[in-house]
């Protein structure tokens, strides 16, 4: 196991940042293609309706994701600081009492969805024709939720804990064995949606496997410690993991905002374009995440450089980090809207014959959905910025306004007063206003 020694106050913070950023980043958009991977596998192996049967499940992956987002977000920022106030113990603590409470709140509902299977798919908005394929997919998907809860909050503290490689390692390992076995359980074995499931409970029960492994067995610093079960530490525990909760939700927020995007996008195109509309949108959600973990990749590299020297009162590091964060943001925006302005016919034709109507529109439409990223990406940083400095309320405004107070006005009424243009220009305005309303607080904040 990696076991690196980052000294977060001292090291210049430029380096300091490249070394979280990179590994980071290969990591989470590992973790996006093999999102992608398993619609390109499905789609040929299984068809259109393997692919509406796992897209009605996604929303379980998000919001489980979401919530390990939220949790692994605040027992970060909560042990950075103390960390850096020589509170190693408290430290370990709370990353005990995040992961307990994340486990605990991830079986309960999983039981219960693997009861009650039917009423889970029917709830989740499928039709009877395909409630057999969502049922496959449940039954193999939802043990790999647990698994993909402890991945999501373990890179948090083994990042902070030192080994941002290991942590990149945590996410391409699994989604190496996940495209393989996604391969050989949808083509020769003719498993169909039920092996890509299994693909991806496997693929996440390793990741799951290798950061528990490295938290229990080889941590320097953030090794969980043994709880105690006295009622006063239960109630100090249930403070702390609401507290880490409130730090996160903007985390949590932001994955939500993925799910808004697809919920009320699939209605306006299905209002204004039809099926070959939602077909055209549902490509671009395949690559949305990409944006997103960009976006996410550059906060939670600076996330513990941030808090680590907010707590120790370096706050000319703390606005370092921040600058060089927000340069990266621009940059990283910049150059995937370049992608697709340029090659929406290539990215396009990786799902679809491109001369079919929902590939036209998908072509059509990938450049006006990109001027939306610069702006995506920064205000994921700056979400992350006031998340890292325990600045809860203004984290979780910009998360709102973003994720629903924006949105979804934008998608109802821009295709009103620019018709098919206005749909897909509709993010772009969402994140545009956000931005405009993050500058003015900070320019008050500081004057």
């Amino acid at each position: 196991m990696e076991r690196d020694a980052i000294d977060l106050g001292k090291v210049n913070v430029f380096k300091l940042f490249n070394r979280y950023f990179i590994p980071t980043l290969l990591g989470m958009l590992s973790m996006s293609a093999v999102t992608a991977i398993d619609g390109i596998f499905v789609g040929h192996g299984v068809g259109s309706d393997g692919i509406a049967a796992i897209n009605i499940c996604i929303p379980l992956l998000m919001f489980f994701t979401g919530v390990g987002l939220m949790v692994g977000a605040g027992c970060s920022v909560v042990a950075s600081i103390h960390i850096s106030r020589g509170k190693e113990k408290v430290a370990r603590m709370n990353v005990t009492q995040a992961l307990l409470f994340a486990t605990l709140a991830t079986l309960f509902p999983s039981v219960i969805i693997l009861l009650f299977p039917d009423a889970t798919g029917r709830l989740l908005g499928s039709s009877e024709h395909l409630l057999p394929l969502v049922k496959d997919y449940l039954w193999w998907f939802v043990p790999s939720l647990l698994f993909q809860i402890w991945v999501s909050i373990a890179l948090f503290i083994i990042r902070l804990d030192g080994a941002p490689r290991l942590a990149m390692w945590c996410n391409i390992i699994p989604a190496a064995v996940n495209i393989g076995l996604d391969w050989w359980f949808i083509f020769p074995l003719g498993w169909g949606v039920m092996g890509a499931a299994a693909a991806t409970t496997i693929s996440l029960f390793i990741g799951g496997c290798i950061s528990m492994g490295y938290l229990l067995f080889c941590a320097r610093h953030l090794r969980p410690a043994m709880p105690r079960w006295s009622r006063k530490s239960l109630h100090l525990s249930l403070r702390n993991i609401g507290y880490q909760c409130r730090i996160g939700s903007s985390a949590l927020l932001g994955e939500s905002t993925m799910a808004m995007l697809m919920f009320i996008g699939n209605q306006v195109f299905m209002r204004y374009l039809g099926d070959d509309g939602v077909g055209a949108f549902g490509i671009t959600c395949y690559y949305a995440p990409f944006v997103f973990m960009v976006g996410n990749a550059i906060a939670q590299s600076a996330q513990p450089i941030i808090s680590y020297n907010f707590g120790a009162g370096l706050y000319g590091r703390v606005a370092a980090t921040e600058r060089i964060a927000l340069l990266t943001a621009i940059v990283c925006g910049a150059m995937v809207t370049l992608l697709f302005t340029y090659c929406p016919h290539h990215l396009v034709g990786l799902f679809v014959d491109p001369a079919v109507p929902a590939a036209q529109i998908a072509t059509h439409g990938f450049p006006l959905f990109s001027t939306a990223f610069v702006f995506f990406i920064l205000n994921l940083t700056a979400v992350g910025y006031y998340q890292s400095i325990e600045r809860i309320r203004p984290a979780t405004t910009f998360a709102l306004l973003r994720g629903m107070f924006f949105l979804v006005p934008s998608f109802l009424l821009l295709p009103k007063a620019l018709g098919i243009e206005g749909i897909w220009l509709a993010l772009a305005l969402s994140e545009v206003t956000t931005t405009v309303c993050i500058v003015v607080f900070y320019l008050f904040q500081k004057n």
